[in-house]
């Protein structure tokens, strides 16, 4: 231990920075003093003479200098301050250590230290590393894995389930199988809010697309043999709601002859003062001489007991004369459908009802009022509220359009319409066309003759009225349209057929 005179001396001798600050002293136990340092400590300043020389003598520290060789580098490199083994910054650093300019280097400099980042690739792999890694840990998580599964099962459930859909027989195009499946799935919402955008309102004015001559060839006769007291039923001219009537406006003519009688009339009428460029077929058909079928639809009323096909196969077309739709889907009609002792759906009193017969008759009416069950009621077919009633058209028609008398098309009035209806003496009133509103319709029926009436369908998809001729093949003859702008194949029923309709036969 050093005496208090030589601790003095000590600091007496010591560098401003300390007794050991940045010195070359080798700090072994004997270098606690001044006494202990070397012959290199030895000389003025703060450093000594050889500030950044080797600690101990030997092969490695040759001589003096500021950058003695063996003090930064392996002693087989040359001296420099940036020899290949000192401090000087090799490739690897200039590409991706931060330096003292960081990674860009110099505010002038080349490559390495400057260049665009796609020249350094440290950092940015290092970044895109990191990436990946995170996005490897969320997909490992648990929860996000399950999520992942009920997601796949559920689209895979979805593209299952439309697929089913657009491959179902029963006609339609793809849109419109693919609005009745997601109304089906609770997405009528969605389904109404694209038709309400899609929709197109009737235009004002115009005149029609073709003639109003049509359909058939041929006026009814003046006079008519009489056979056994039958006198055949002959509807009177039609008035127009347009105004003046255009060429062959609201005149009949013979679609369809039973026996040399005429039994199927067709006329056109158009139903506005305003929208003069739409129009409506309307068709009149003779009980005495025509027979009715109604007939299921494999989709509505769907499977059942019904003893009688979804549609015309071969073998059951011999004296057919029309076909027309049936009502709404059934969980929409407000009632329900019976066939041949078999029923979907309960039938519901006061329900505007179609009711076929035995005997190949209908009637029409309010369900629990003028119509009941008895033993000759072959089907029923009920769809809403009636639109001619007694006689009379009530003021519902105007009420709760898009409520009581179905979603239409972009919540529109105006879209196709057809309806059903009765005369006094028996005739049975087709009607349908593009443009029509709830009362515009009930207004043709009753100007047709009927007495009672009701809604059928709805939508250009699901309206048809077609009437066959034989042209020398009775037993498959060829449908025609009503209407020229009819959508949908005229060839619909002879194949299986998605919704209900009726067949007319010849007696």
């Amino acid at each position: 231990m050093l005496r208090p005179e030589s601790r003095r001396a000590g600091r007496g001798n010591a560098s401003a920075y300390g007794p050991e600050s940045y010195g070359p002293q080798s700090r072994g136990p004997q270098s606690r003093g001044p006494q202990s340092r070397g012959p290199q400590s030895q000389g003025p300043g703060p450093y000594g003479p050889q500030p950044y020389g080797p600690r101990s003598p030997g092969p490695r520290s040759p001589g003096p200098g500021p950058y003695a060789p063996g003090w930064y580098g392996p002693p087989q490199h040359q001296p420099g301050p940036y020899g290949p083994a000192g401090y000087g910054p090799d490739d690897a650093t200039l590409l991706s250590g931060p330096g003292p300019y960081g990674d860009a280097g110099p505010p002038d400099a080349g490559p390495p230290y400057g260049g665009p980042p796609d020249a350094r690739p440290g950092r940015d792999g290092r970044r895109r590393r990191r990436g990946r890694g995170r996005i490897r840990r969320f997909f490992r998580l648990r929860t996000v894995r399950v999520i992942l599964v009920l997601l796949a099962v559920f689209f895979c459930w979805v593209g299952f389930s439309v697929g089913q859909a657009l491959a179902a027989p029963g006609g339609g195009s793809v849109s419109t199988k693919l609005a009745e499946w997601a109304r089906d799935h609770y997405l009528g919402p969605v389904v109404t809010f694209g038709e309400w955008i899609s929709y197109n309102p009737p235009k004002a004015g115009g005149t029609p697309g073709f003639s109003l001559t049509a359909p058939g060839s041929a006026a009814p006769a003046k006079d008519y043999k009489h056979t056994r007291g039958f006198v055949p039923n002959i509807p009177q001219k039609l008035t127009s709601p347009a105004g003046k009537a255009l060429p062959g406006e609201g005149a009949w003519r013979v679609l369809e002859t039973v026996k040399g009688y005429p039994a199927i009339f067709g006329t056109f009428l158009r139903p506005s003062a305003v929208y003069t460029s739409y129009v409506a077929g309307i068709v009149s058909m003779d009980q005495r001489l025509v027979k009715f079928q109604l007939r299921p639809g494999v989709e509505d009323p769907g499977p059942g007991h019904w003893k009688a096909a979804t549609w015309l196969p071969p073998g059951t077309r011999k004296g057919l004369l029309a076909t027309f739709n049936g009502g709404f889907k059934l969980d929409s009609a407000g009632g329900g459908f019976y066939l041949n002792g078999a029923s979907k759906g309960a039938l519901v009193n006061g329900a505007a009802s179609v009711v076929y017969y035995r005997n190949g008759t209908i009637k029409i009416g309010s369900w629990g009022n003028e119509l009941r069950m008895t033993p000759d009621v072959a089907g029923v077919r009920q769809n809403l509220k009636l639109l001619v009633d007694h006689g009379k058209i009530p003021a519902t028609v105007d009420q709760n359009v898009q409520s009581k008398w179905g979603a239409t098309l972009g919540g529109g009035y105006y879209v196709w319409r057809s309806g059903l209806g009765i005369t006094r003496d028996g005739r049975i009133i087709f009607v349908y066309g593009p443009a029509l509103n709830v009362r515009e319709l009930a207004s043709l029926l009753h100007r047709a003759g009927a007495v009672d009436a009701l809604q059928l369908d709805i939508n250009p998809q699901w309206m048809s009225y077609d009437y066959y001729t034989a042209a020398g093949h009775p037993q498959n003859p060829t449908p025609h349209a009503l209407l020229p702008n009819q959508q949908g194949s005229i060839y619909r029923y002879y194949q299986v057929y998605s919704r209900d309709f009726t067949v007319v036969y010849s007696r």
